[in-house]
């Protein structure tokens, strides 16, 4: 029994270009959402806040730890049927991924922290500084320097995590890639192609990654005198 192989057409680009988009923009916002939870997570781990600290060294270990599809399902299935809300696939998967790059955001700033020379804060402690122009001036650029290289890892990790967000009806450019298989039958054209835009997405934020590590890079040689 033969098949009927339709080809392909200008709506299939338009398709993996709606898609992309779609991939791209849920990137992006769990990405900063992550960015901004993680640094969260990891000030109040590093200075031991009580009981708070516990509580999210708990959640963010089991974020960290657990595979991201199973957190994705939990999200979309399991809130939902435990608060009764609704929650799209486009917040279900924003939600996930920002969790769980919060999660290795929080460790990656505490060790950046831990690294630096703790006689520079006990100087400028004995210079009356505050915390905050501790943080601003002594602790920010130098542990943002030697967290870069591995902020730019997991933004890489992060963007092809995103290829499983269609497992829980996301349209995005996977899901696309697998609806133009299914009508062409051509999965050594399709994917190939799903895989080059991806492969091109990682070398856009690596070639961004080592411009940020450059420009921040006087800070690390600062830190090693």
């Amino acid at each position: 029994m033969g098949y009927n192989n339709e080809g392909f057409s200008i709506y299939d680009l338009q398709l993996l270009i709606e898609g992309l988009g779609v991939s791209v923009w849920i990137f992006l916002v769990s990405t900063i959402i992550g960015l901004l939870l993680g640094c969260f997570i990891g000030l109040v781990r590093f200075y031991r806040i009580p009981i708070l600290a516990q509580v999210l060294m708990v959640l963010s270990e089991f974020l960290k730890n657990s595979p991201v599809l199973v957190q994705l399902f939990l999200v979309y299935f399991g809130i939902p049927a435990l608060f009764a809300i609704d929650i799209s696939p486009f917040q279900a998967a924003v939600i996930t991924l920002s969790g769980n790059t919060a999660s290795f955001v929080a460790i990656i700033v505490i060790s950046s922290i831990e690294a630096i020379d703790k006689r520079q804060l006990d100087a400028a402690r004995s210079f009356a500084f505050s915390e905050v122009q501790i943080m601003k001036c002594v602790i920010f650029p130098q542990s943002l320097s030697l967290a870069m290289p591995l902020l730019v890892s997991l933004a890489i990790n992060q963007l092809q995590v995103t290829s499983l967000i269609s497992v829980i009806g996301v349209v995005d450019i996977t899901r696309v890639g697998d609806i133009i298989n299914q009508r062409t039958f051509e999965p050594f054209i399709v994917w190939p192609i799903i895989g080059l835009t991806y492969f091109i997405l990682a070398k856009v934020i690596a070639t961004v990654g080592s411009l940020l590590e450059e420009k921040y890079s006087a800070y690390r040689m600062v830190n090693k005198l």
